[in-house]
């Protein structure tokens, strides 16, 4: 369902704003892009604005932002099809995510190439009114370290060589915002190095590197660490490897996956009273069985088993999540015991000022893109919002009127 009306209110709802949360606020949208925040007694009406106003407690939230996603709803980044894109597109604003980065997994460099060919073309060509927006390309692998591989093809693992680097970006029209790496492998600090200097996040995953080599990398301009805890060299007491490091670096950002699986939540809440609101980011790692039933499903050309929430390759390592990032807002606040304010910042702020966006994107500010959710007192989403244009409902708004 796109609505493409210009101008419209959202009102009588607790709006979670930039630097403040207004219990009985409004806002207003014009364009695409938010004109208007206050209280709702001060609104004042004007004509042919569309309002929407709702019978039960609703909570206005800004759009999340999903920096580790491969697929949802049968599609996936490496089909390398504006289809696939579409799909992903389209599928994601009903979990209240407006904006993501379409991330690869390591596979033969033909299969990659593809892929981010294909995605540059559809971020500068292909991008739809409705739908989330592919802010860039997260490139996961392949200059990985087999010994941390997880879910990731041993076969088709490559050692860092920035000049590899520079041609696939140029195949992705320079739409590469996030390179997951191992630092600790031949030509892994130069990669680092060469990111950095360029703007693009380089981040530590599927690494066995030693708390030292992160220190180094760090120096290098490493600034991200993908899915903490999974993939990487762990804590230990005479080594705190990765992780620790991760826990312990402030210009580190940590992603978490939040479902209870990929990691016990205690020590989710180890790494918010570590890391604070402020250097988290809640991601999805989401594979294409995401909204779909019990089965199996093709991940980097391996078979993955899913059933009740969790996905797994045939020796039970576990292959991705179908984690929607509405259940790891909800599951950060039960894990971490903070407020929903703190995890706004790890689903939205942060990544949206990791990626360079912050000015346009990642919070509820007037003259930034109107990318918003509505959320229900039980977590659900009630309506999404894509630049202003309606991308998701599920019919329980109150009243849609015309002033």
């Amino acid at each position: 369902m796109v609505v493409t009306d210009n101008h419209f209110v959202i009102d009588q709802v607790t709006v979670f704003c930039e630097r403040e949360t207004i219990e009985n606020g409004y806002i207003k949208v014009a364009n695409g892009i938010i004109t208007e925040i206050g209280e709702a007694k001060q609104r004042i009406e004007s004509d042919g604005e569309k309002v929407y106003t709702f019978h039960e407690k609703v909570s206005l939230l800004p759009g999340m932002i999903d920096v580790h996603i491969h697929g949802v709803n049968g599609a996936d980044t490496m089909d390398a099809t504006t289809e696939a894109l579409d799909t992903m597109t389209k599928a994601l604003p009903h979990e209240g995510t407006t904006s993501f980065l379409a991330t690869t997994i390591t596979q033969e460099s033909r299969a990659i190439e593809r892929a981010l060919q294909n995605a540059g073309e559809y971020i500068e060509n292909e991008q739809k009114a409705g739908h989330a927006e592919v802010l860039g390309i997260h490139l996961e692998g392949p200059f990985l370290n087999s010994e941390r591989a997880g879910a990731q093809p041993l076969h088709a693992m490559q050692r860092p060589d920035h000049h590899v680097f520079e041609s696939w970006n140029k195949l992705a029209k320079e739409k590469i915002k996030l390179v997951t790496l191992a630092p600790e492998k031949e030509g892994g600090m130069e990669l680092v190095r060469y990111l950095s200097n360029r703007g693009i996040v380089a981040s530590i995953g599927h690494s066995d590197a030693t708390y030292e080599q992160v220190m180094e990398a760090v120096s290098n301009g490493a600034t991200h660490v993908t899915h903490l805890y999974n993939g990487m060299r762990g804590m230990h007491h005479r080594e705190p490897g990765v992780a620790g490091a991760a826990l312990l670096f402030d210009q580190l950002k940590t992603e978490v996956i939040a479902d209870g699986y990929h990691v016990r939540p205690e020590m989710i809440q180890l790494a918010y009273q570590q890391k604070t609101s402020t250097g988290m980011i809640l991601i999805t790692d989401a594979m294409r069985a995401k909204c779909l039933k019990n089965g199996r499903y093709d991940l980097g050309g391996q078979e993955v088993q899913v059933k009740d929430g969790k996905a797994l390759l045939e020796n039970g390592t576990l292959a991705g999540s179908v984690l929607k990032m509405k259940d790891a807002l909800k599951n950060i606040q039960a894990y971490a015991g903070c407020s929903l304010a703190s995890a706004i910042k790890m689903t939205s702020e942060n990544p949206a000022k990791q990626l360079g966006v912050f000015d346009r994107k990642g919070s509820l500010a007037v003259g930034k893109d109107a990318d918003l959710f509505l959320r229900s007192e039980e977590g659900e989403v009630i309506m999404t919002f894509c630049k202003g244009h309606l991308a998701y409902s599920n019919g329980r708004s109150g009243k849609n009127e015309i002033d």
